[in-house]
């Protein structure tokens, strides 16, 4: 007697694989058209009145008109560095709360923005450094000095790869310290404080076209990095033990974490100064649509960020009238209130 063996086939999963793909997808055009919209708006609206025709005449056939001057060597640049810090923080928070598995942590906490305001003071004193470009070379350097620091001794005398707990303490200490040293050497010279205060409120404006160049290979360099980081960072989301089971090199994930965070955190502060809240505030907007997964969560992070710092931009260019109000500003009067909920939404972790 013949037995015949039927080989049951399991459901196909490629219907709810591609209806997820599809929505993820249209996701991601509707926060690419949000971001669109505002930089339309980032360009068109100013402190200073400028009719629509006249913006659209600087964009297709300047003449060397005082409008057409403003639009293109004003608002232009500080678009694109306002769309390269926002997709920077936004994507670095996200990699920072996933490293680090604290819902309320930035890429401040590796020390990046004390370690980049401390070298600029630095360099105003010692060196004189009096121009934009020299100090955004010199942040760069002290973000990416502080993050190793922060790193090595997160990695707990060299007993592993660091945790999210020595991480937060090893870049809290850090932060400290050089706000420290930052505060010291800003109250003996003038110049320097001068430099810092402005820095300090966070600003996109006044930023010509080569500040977007010279920060464009750190981002693009950070971008990459984040989006190899990604699949390490889902195994690393079930557990240390679970994703060396897994295969996952830790220490390795981890570095490569740290330096794509470094990357983008640092060019932007460099770049624009503190601009505090929004990779903290980014990440918790983007994760109800992207899921845990990070290959979209990082994605996703990145325009929203995008589209949220230029849309701060234009408000406090509105509500101030015939002044304007630093972005910087804006998104601490906006992120406050948003921390105060998210503290107060989620329960207390034990450690």
């Amino acid at each position: 007697m013949s037995t015949a063996v039927v080989t049951a086939r399991p459901p196909s999963p490629g219907r709810p694989r591609t209806a997820t793909g599809r929505r993820r997808l249209a996701v991601l055009a509707v926060l690419l058209g949000a971001l669109l919209v505002t930089i339309v708006l980032s360009v068109a609206i100013g402190a200073k009145p400028v009719p629509l025709n006249d913006v659209w005449h600087a964009l297709t056939g300047p003449t060397g008109t005082e409008n057409d001057i403003v639009v293109r060597s004003l608002r232009i640049p500080r678009t694109a560095v306002g769309v390269l810090a926002g997709i920077a923080l936004g994507v670095a928070g996200a990699l920072m709360q996933g490293h680090t598995r604290n819902p309320l942590a930035d890429p401040g906490l590796l020390g990046v923005t004390q370690g980049a305001a401390f070298a600029m003071v630095l360099s105003i004193m010692v060196l004189g450094v009096t121009s934009l470009y020299g100090y955004i070379w010199f942040g760069l350097a002290g973000a990416l000095l502080a993050s190793v620091g922060v790193f090595a001794l997160g990695m707990a005398g060299g007993r592993g790869a660091p945790t999210p707990v020595t991480l937060a303490l090893a870049g809290t200490a850090v932060s400290a310290f050089l706000y420290a040293l930052t505060s010291a050497l800003v109250l003996m010279d003038q110049q320097a404080m001068d430099v810092f205060r402005f820095w300090q409120a966070g600003s996109i404006a006044g930023r010509d076209p080569d500040v977007v160049w010279q920060v464009l290979p750190f981002v693009a360099a950070g971008l990459v990095l984040a989006m190899v980081n990604a699949p390490g960072l889902n195994a690393l989301s079930l557990g240390e033990d679970v994703a060396r089971a897994l295969g996952q090199n830790v220490t390795l994930t981890r570095t490569v974490g740290v330096t794509a965070i470094t990357l983008l955190s640092g060019a932007s502060v460099a770049a624009c100064g503190a601009l505090a809240f929004l990779g903290l505030m980014v990440p918790h907007l983007a994760r109800p649509l992207s899921g845990p997964d990070h290959r979209w969560l990082l994605p996703y992070s990145g325009l929203i960020g995008a589209a949220a710092l230029l849309g701060a931009d234009v408000v406090g260019r509105m509500v101030a009238r015939p002044g304007e109000l630093e972005v910087g500003v804006v998104l601490a009067l906006i992120g406050a209130p948003f921390f105060v909920a998210l503290v107060r939404r989620r329960k207390p972790v034990r450690l």
